[in-house]
Protein backbone atom coordinates (compact mmCIF):
# COMPACT_ATOMS: atom_id res chain seq x y z
CA UNK A 1 0.00 0.00 0.00
CA UNK A 2 1.25 3.48 -0.81
CA UNK A 3 1.80 6.14 1.82
CA UNK A 4 -0.66 8.93 1.12
CA UNK A 5 -1.57 12.11 2.96
CA UNK A 6 -4.98 13.41 1.88
CA UNK A 7 -4.94 17.16 1.23
CA UNK A 8 -8.30 18.74 2.04
CA UNK A 9 -9.52 21.98 0.52
CA UNK A 10 -8.14 24.82 2.62
CA UNK A 11 -10.47 26.85 4.81
CA UNK A 12 -8.16 29.84 4.16
CA UNK A 13 -6.75 29.17 0.69
CA UNK A 14 -5.46 32.69 0.09
CA UNK A 15 -3.49 33.03 3.32
CA UNK A 16 0.04 32.09 4.27
CA UNK A 17 2.29 33.16 7.14
CA UNK A 18 1.38 36.57 8.57
CA UNK A 19 3.46 39.59 7.61
CA UNK A 20 4.38 39.99 11.28
CA UNK A 21 6.05 36.58 11.34
CA UNK A 22 7.73 37.23 7.99
CA UNK A 23 9.20 40.58 9.06
CA UNK A 24 10.25 39.31 12.49
CA UNK A 25 12.10 36.40 10.88
CA UNK A 26 13.77 38.78 8.41
CA UNK A 27 14.74 41.09 11.28
CA UNK A 28 16.35 38.19 13.13
CA UNK A 29 18.18 37.05 10.00
CA UNK A 30 19.74 40.50 9.48
CA UNK A 31 20.18 41.45 13.18
CA UNK A 32 17.80 44.35 12.56
CA UNK A 33 16.10 46.42 15.26
CA UNK A 34 12.60 44.96 15.22
CA UNK A 35 10.05 47.80 15.26
CA UNK A 36 7.63 45.64 13.28
CA UNK A 37 5.61 43.28 15.44
CA UNK A 38 3.78 44.98 18.32
CA UNK A 39 5.43 43.68 21.46
CA UNK A 40 7.69 45.30 24.09
CA UNK A 41 11.38 44.40 24.37
CA UNK A 42 11.26 45.03 28.13
CA UNK A 43 9.83 43.00 30.97
CA UNK A 44 6.61 43.43 32.92
CA UNK A 45 6.50 44.59 36.52
CA UNK A 46 8.37 42.16 38.83
CA UNK A 47 5.47 42.56 41.27
CA UNK A 48 3.15 40.99 38.69
CA UNK A 49 5.56 38.11 38.12
CA UNK A 50 5.76 37.62 41.89
CA UNK A 51 1.95 37.58 42.12
CA UNK A 52 1.74 34.81 39.52
CA UNK A 53 4.52 32.85 41.20
CA UNK A 54 2.74 33.19 44.53
CA UNK A 55 -0.47 31.91 42.93
CA UNK A 56 1.36 28.85 41.61
CA UNK A 57 2.89 28.18 45.03
CA UNK A 58 -0.55 28.59 46.59
CA UNK A 59 -1.86 25.70 44.49
CA UNK A 60 -3.73 27.52 41.71
CA UNK A 61 -2.54 25.07 39.07
CA UNK A 62 -5.70 23.20 38.04
CA UNK A 63 -8.60 24.20 35.80
CA UNK A 64 -10.24 27.46 36.90
CA UNK A 65 -13.93 28.10 36.17
CA UNK A 66 -14.73 28.24 32.47
CA UNK A 67 -15.58 32.00 32.37
CA UNK A 68 -12.51 32.91 34.43
CA UNK A 69 -11.44 33.21 38.07
CA UNK A 70 -14.22 35.06 39.95
CA UNK A 71 -11.79 37.45 41.66
CA UNK A 72 -10.38 38.51 38.29
CA UNK A 73 -13.80 39.03 36.73
CA UNK A 74 -14.77 41.13 39.74
CA UNK A 75 -11.59 43.21 39.38
CA UNK A 76 -12.33 43.75 35.68
CA UNK A 77 -15.90 44.84 36.45
CA UNK A 78 -14.68 47.31 39.08
CA UNK A 79 -12.10 48.78 36.69
CA UNK A 80 -14.60 49.27 33.87
CA UNK A 81 -17.19 50.86 36.13
CA UNK A 82 -14.57 53.22 37.56
CA UNK A 83 -13.22 54.28 34.15
CA UNK A 84 -16.26 54.14 31.88
CA UNK A 85 -19.27 54.20 34.21
CA UNK A 86 -20.81 50.93 33.02
CA UNK A 87 -21.56 48.13 35.50
CA UNK A 88 -20.98 44.69 33.96
CA UNK A 89 -22.11 41.68 35.98
CA UNK A 90 -18.93 39.65 36.59
CA UNK A 91 -20.93 36.42 36.73
CA UNK A 92 -22.79 36.75 33.43
CA UNK A 93 -21.16 39.51 31.36
CA UNK A 94 -17.36 39.06 31.61
CA UNK A 95 -15.24 36.19 30.30
CA UNK A 96 -11.46 35.82 30.53
CA UNK A 97 -9.92 34.72 27.23
CA UNK A 98 -6.67 33.35 25.83
CA UNK A 99 -5.75 36.75 24.47
CA UNK A 100 -7.69 39.30 22.45
CA UNK A 101 -7.39 37.46 19.14
CA UNK A 102 -9.18 34.43 20.61
CA UNK A 103 -11.84 36.75 22.03
CA UNK A 104 -12.45 38.27 18.59
CA UNK A 105 -12.70 34.91 16.84
CA UNK A 106 -14.97 33.47 19.52
CA UNK A 107 -17.29 36.49 19.38
CA UNK A 108 -17.62 36.14 15.60
CA UNK A 109 -18.16 32.38 15.78
CA UNK A 110 -20.87 32.91 18.39
CA UNK A 111 -23.09 35.28 16.39
CA UNK A 112 -22.15 35.14 12.68
CA UNK A 113 -24.02 32.63 10.53
CA UNK A 114 -23.10 31.62 6.97
CA UNK A 115 -23.76 34.52 4.63
CA UNK A 116 -23.98 37.17 7.36
CA UNK A 117 -22.10 40.36 6.54
CA UNK A 118 -19.46 41.84 8.84
CA UNK A 119 -18.35 45.43 8.24
CA UNK A 120 -14.65 46.06 8.82
CA UNK A 121 -13.13 49.55 8.81
CA UNK A 122 -9.86 49.40 6.90
CA UNK A 123 -6.94 49.45 7.42
CA UNK A 124 -7.57 46.78 10.06
CA UNK A 125 -5.70 44.23 12.14
CA UNK A 126 -4.99 41.27 9.91
CA UNK A 127 -6.83 38.63 11.98
CA UNK A 128 -10.26 40.16 11.35
CA UNK A 129 -10.73 38.96 7.76
CA UNK A 130 -9.77 35.28 8.27
CA UNK A 131 -11.82 35.14 11.46
CA UNK A 132 -14.87 36.28 9.52
CA UNK A 133 -14.22 33.63 6.85
CA UNK A 134 -13.87 30.91 9.49
CA UNK A 135 -17.24 31.97 10.92
CA UNK A 136 -18.83 31.66 7.46
CA UNK A 137 -19.41 35.39 7.19
CA UNK A 138 -18.84 37.84 4.35
CA UNK A 139 -16.43 40.67 5.05
CA UNK A 140 -17.55 44.12 3.87
CA UNK A 141 -14.54 46.48 3.92
CA UNK A 142 -15.24 50.17 4.46
CA UNK A 143 -12.28 52.55 4.17
CA UNK A 144 -11.36 54.94 6.93
CA UNK A 145 -10.44 58.46 5.87
CA UNK A 146 -7.00 57.95 4.23
CA UNK A 147 -5.52 61.12 5.73
CA UNK A 148 -6.84 60.95 9.31
CA UNK A 149 -7.94 57.30 9.61
CA UNK A 150 -11.18 58.56 11.09
CA UNK A 151 -14.51 56.74 10.56
CA UNK A 152 -16.60 57.88 7.60
CA UNK A 153 -20.18 57.43 8.80
CA UNK A 154 -21.68 58.09 5.39
CA UNK A 155 -19.69 55.15 4.00
CA UNK A 156 -20.64 52.98 6.98
CA UNK A 157 -24.32 53.84 6.51
CA UNK A 158 -24.08 52.95 2.81
CA UNK A 159 -22.55 49.57 3.70
CA UNK A 160 -25.36 48.54 6.05
CA UNK A 161 -27.80 46.00 4.61
CA UNK A 162 -30.41 43.63 6.06
CA UNK A 163 -27.64 41.00 6.08
CA UNK A 164 -25.28 43.04 8.26
CA UNK A 165 -24.68 41.13 11.50
CA UNK A 166 -21.59 42.81 13.02
CA UNK A 167 -19.69 46.07 12.71
CA UNK A 168 -16.07 45.79 13.87
CA UNK A 169 -14.37 48.90 15.25
CA UNK A 170 -10.95 49.49 16.82
CA UNK A 171 -9.84 52.42 18.98
CA UNK A 172 -7.07 53.27 19.64
CA UNK A 173 -6.50 52.07 16.13
CA UNK A 174 -3.97 49.56 14.89
CA UNK A 175 -2.13 50.44 12.68
CA UNK A 176 -2.66 54.21 12.62
CA UNK A 177 -2.99 55.20 16.30
CA UNK A 178 -6.17 57.18 15.59
CA UNK A 179 -8.68 57.41 18.45
CA UNK A 180 -12.45 57.77 18.41
CA UNK A 181 -14.05 60.85 19.94
CA UNK A 182 -17.22 61.15 22.05
CA UNK A 183 -18.95 62.54 18.95
CA UNK A 184 -17.88 59.46 16.97
CA UNK A 185 -19.57 57.23 19.54
CA UNK A 186 -22.73 59.33 19.45
CA UNK A 187 -22.86 59.14 15.66
CA UNK A 188 -22.36 55.38 15.79
CA UNK A 189 -25.17 54.99 18.32
CA UNK A 190 -27.51 57.07 16.14
CA UNK A 191 -26.51 55.14 13.01
CA UNK A 192 -27.28 51.75 14.57
CA UNK A 193 -30.43 52.81 16.40
CA UNK A 194 -33.34 50.68 15.24
CA UNK A 195 -31.11 48.01 13.68
CA UNK A 196 -30.14 44.51 14.84
CA UNK A 197 -26.46 45.12 14.10
CA UNK A 198 -23.97 44.06 16.77
CA UNK A 199 -20.69 45.86 17.50
CA UNK A 200 -17.37 44.14 18.10
CA UNK A 201 -15.12 46.78 19.65
CA UNK A 202 -11.39 46.00 19.78
CA UNK A 203 -10.04 48.16 22.62
CA UNK A 204 -6.75 46.43 23.43
CA UNK A 205 -4.84 49.76 23.44
CA UNK A 206 -7.37 51.45 25.73
CA UNK A 207 -4.70 52.66 28.18
CA UNK A 208 -2.51 54.23 25.49
CA UNK A 209 -4.17 57.56 24.68
CA UNK A 210 -2.11 60.76 24.64
CA UNK A 211 -2.11 64.54 24.83
CA UNK A 212 -4.84 64.73 27.46
CA UNK A 213 -7.38 62.73 25.48
CA UNK A 214 -9.49 59.95 27.04
CA UNK A 215 -10.25 56.54 25.64
CA UNK A 216 -13.83 56.41 24.40
CA UNK A 217 -14.98 52.87 25.12
CA UNK A 218 -18.32 51.81 23.68
CA UNK A 219 -19.07 50.86 27.30
CA UNK A 220 -19.54 54.57 28.02
CA UNK A 221 -22.81 54.71 26.05
CA UNK A 222 -25.58 52.39 27.31
CA UNK A 223 -27.16 52.18 23.86
CA UNK A 224 -23.86 50.91 22.40
CA UNK A 225 -22.91 48.72 25.37
CA UNK A 226 -26.27 46.95 24.95
CA UNK A 227 -25.26 45.64 21.50
CA UNK A 228 -21.48 45.26 21.87
CA UNK A 229 -18.72 42.78 22.57
CA UNK A 230 -15.78 44.75 24.02
CA UNK A 231 -12.33 43.16 23.84
CA UNK A 232 -9.30 44.07 25.93
CA UNK A 233 -5.82 42.66 26.63
CA UNK A 234 -3.78 42.17 29.78
CA UNK A 235 -0.79 41.42 27.55
CA UNK A 236 -0.83 44.89 26.02
CA UNK A 237 -1.60 46.66 29.28
CA UNK A 238 0.98 44.93 31.48
CA UNK A 239 3.81 44.30 28.93
CA UNK A 240 3.28 40.51 28.94
CA UNK A 241 2.03 39.79 25.42
CA UNK A 242 3.38 36.23 25.56
CA UNK A 243 0.96 35.34 28.35
CA UNK A 244 -1.96 35.63 25.91
CA UNK A 245 -4.57 36.62 28.48
CA UNK A 246 -7.39 39.04 27.68
CA UNK A 247 -11.08 39.42 28.32
CA UNK A 248 -14.37 40.28 26.69
CA UNK A 249 -17.43 42.01 28.08
CA UNK A 250 -20.96 41.90 26.67
CA UNK A 251 -24.61 41.92 27.77
CA UNK A 252 -25.68 38.64 29.37
CA UNK A 253 -27.61 37.42 26.30
CA UNK A 254 -24.60 37.93 24.03
CA UNK A 255 -22.18 36.55 26.60
CA UNK A 256 -24.23 33.37 26.90
CA UNK A 257 -23.66 32.74 23.19
CA UNK A 258 -19.99 33.70 23.49
CA UNK A 259 -19.45 31.17 26.29
CA UNK A 260 -21.07 28.37 24.29
CA UNK A 261 -18.19 28.67 21.83
CA UNK A 262 -15.51 29.61 24.37
CA UNK A 263 -16.04 26.45 26.39
CA UNK A 264 -15.27 24.29 23.36
CA UNK A 265 -12.47 26.20 21.62
CA UNK A 266 -10.52 27.15 24.77
CA UNK A 267 -12.61 26.12 27.78
CA UNK A 268 -10.57 28.21 30.20
CA UNK A 269 -7.35 30.19 30.68
CA UNK A 270 -4.15 29.78 32.70
CA UNK A 271 -5.20 29.57 36.34
CA UNK A 272 -2.14 30.98 38.13
CA UNK A 273 -1.90 33.96 35.80
CA UNK A 274 -5.55 34.80 36.41
CA UNK A 275 -5.07 34.73 40.18
CA UNK A 276 -1.89 36.77 39.86
CA UNK A 277 -3.60 39.36 37.68
CA UNK A 278 -6.51 39.62 40.11
CA UNK A 279 -4.11 40.37 42.94
CA UNK A 280 -2.06 42.83 40.86
CA UNK A 281 -5.16 44.76 39.74
CA UNK A 282 -5.80 45.91 43.30
CA UNK A 283 -3.45 48.77 42.46
CA UNK A 284 -4.77 50.79 39.49
CA UNK A 285 -1.55 52.82 39.14
CA UNK A 286 0.06 50.58 36.48
CA UNK A 287 -2.77 51.00 33.96
CA UNK A 288 -3.59 54.57 34.97
CA UNK A 289 0.03 55.56 34.36
CA UNK A 290 0.43 53.71 31.07
CA UNK A 291 -0.50 56.65 28.83
CA UNK A 292 2.21 58.85 30.36
CA UNK A 293 4.73 56.00 30.09
CA UNK A 294 4.10 55.46 26.39
CA UNK A 295 3.66 59.14 25.57
CA UNK A 296 7.26 59.72 26.66
CA UNK A 297 8.38 56.96 24.28
CA UNK A 298 6.19 58.30 21.49
CA UNK A 299 7.59 61.82 21.91
CA UNK A 300 11.19 60.56 21.99
CA UNK A 301 10.64 58.50 18.84
CA UNK A 302 8.78 61.24 16.97
CA UNK A 303 11.48 63.79 17.81
CA UNK A 304 14.09 61.47 16.32
CA UNK A 305 12.00 60.70 13.24
CA UNK A 306 11.64 64.42 12.60
CA UNK A 307 15.34 64.39 11.64
CA UNK A 308 14.80 61.73 8.98
CA UNK A 309 13.27 61.80 5.49
CA UNK A 310 10.06 60.21 6.77
CA UNK A 311 6.91 62.33 7.22
CA UNK A 312 5.14 61.77 10.52
CA UNK A 313 1.45 60.88 10.68
CA UNK A 314 -0.48 61.88 13.84
CA UNK A 315 -0.33 59.39 16.71
CA UNK A 316 -2.89 60.19 19.42
CA UNK A 317 -3.04 56.59 20.69
CA UNK A 318 -1.68 53.00 20.61
CA UNK A 319 2.06 52.27 20.49
CA UNK A 320 2.39 52.52 16.73
CA UNK A 321 3.77 55.38 14.65
CA UNK A 322 2.89 55.58 10.97
CA UNK A 323 5.13 57.47 8.56
CA UNK A 324 4.82 58.50 4.93
CA UNK A 325 7.89 57.61 2.83
CA UNK A 326 6.99 59.45 -0.38
CA UNK A 327 9.73 61.99 0.45
CA UNK A 328 12.54 59.43 0.46
CA UNK A 329 15.04 59.41 -2.43
CA UNK A 330 13.33 58.50 -5.70
CA UNK A 331 14.29 54.82 -5.94
CA UNK A 332 12.95 54.19 -2.42
CA UNK A 333 9.83 56.33 -2.80
CA UNK A 334 8.92 54.34 -5.88
CA UNK A 335 8.94 51.02 -4.00
CA UNK A 336 5.75 49.42 -2.78
CA UNK A 337 5.52 49.36 1.00
CA UNK A 338 6.40 45.67 1.41
CA UNK A 339 9.51 46.07 -0.73
CA UNK A 340 10.55 49.14 1.23
CA UNK A 341 10.11 47.35 4.58
CA UNK A 342 12.25 44.48 3.34
CA UNK A 343 14.89 46.92 2.10
CA UNK A 344 14.90 48.77 5.43
CA UNK A 345 15.40 45.48 7.27
CA UNK A 346 18.20 44.21 5.03
CA UNK A 347 20.08 47.43 4.28
CA UNK A 348 19.36 49.77 7.19
CA UNK A 349 18.76 47.23 9.94
CA UNK A 350 15.31 48.41 11.07
CA UNK A 351 12.16 46.32 10.62
CA UNK A 352 8.75 47.94 10.03
CA UNK A 353 5.35 46.73 8.81
CA UNK A 354 3.79 47.77 5.47
CA UNK A 355 0.35 49.35 5.78
CA UNK A 356 -0.86 47.32 2.81
CA UNK A 357 -0.91 44.30 5.16
CA UNK A 358 -3.89 45.89 6.90
CA UNK A 359 -5.98 46.18 3.71
CA UNK A 360 -7.92 43.25 2.26
CA UNK A 361 -7.23 44.45 -1.28
CA UNK A 362 -3.76 45.88 -0.67
CA UNK A 363 -2.74 49.53 -0.69
CA UNK A 364 -0.13 51.79 -2.23
CA UNK A 365 -0.40 54.74 0.14
CA UNK A 366 3.39 54.90 0.75
CA UNK A 367 2.87 54.46 4.50
CA UNK A 368 4.62 52.07 6.89
CA UNK A 369 4.22 51.40 10.63
CA UNK A 370 6.81 51.37 13.43
CA UNK A 371 6.22 50.05 16.96
CA UNK A 372 7.68 52.24 19.72
CA UNK A 373 6.94 49.87 22.63
CA UNK A 374 10.69 49.44 23.07
CA UNK A 375 13.46 50.39 25.48
CA UNK A 376 14.82 53.90 24.92
CA UNK A 377 18.16 52.50 23.80
CA UNK A 378 16.38 50.32 21.23
CA UNK A 379 14.51 53.33 19.84
CA UNK A 380 17.69 55.43 19.79
CA UNK A 381 19.60 52.74 17.88
CA UNK A 382 16.77 52.45 15.35
CA UNK A 383 16.74 56.22 14.86
CA UNK A 384 20.51 56.30 14.37
CA UNK A 385 20.13 53.74 11.58
CA UNK A 386 17.12 55.43 9.98
CA UNK A 387 18.98 58.74 9.77
CA UNK A 388 21.46 57.12 7.36
CA UNK A 389 18.84 57.16 4.59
Amino acid sequence: MRVHTPVPASRLPNLGVTVFSVMSALAQQHQAVNLGQGFPDFEGDPALLDAVNAAMRAGHNQYPPMPGVPALRQAIAAKIESLYGHAYDPDTEITVTAGATQAILTALLSVVHPGDEVIVLEPAYDSYAPNIVLAGGVMVPVPLDPASFRPDFDRIRAALTPRTRVLMINSPHNPSGAVWTPEDLRQLAELLDGTEVLVLSDEVYEHMVYDGLQHQSVSRLPELAARSFVVSSFGKTYHVTGWKVGYVTAPAALMAEFRKVHQYNVFTVNSAMQHGLASYMRDPAPYLGLSDFYQRKRDRFRAGLADTAFALRPCPGSYFQCVDYAGLPAPLAAMDDMALCQWLTREIGVAAIPLSAFHSAGSDAKVIRFCFAKRDETLDEALTRLKRI
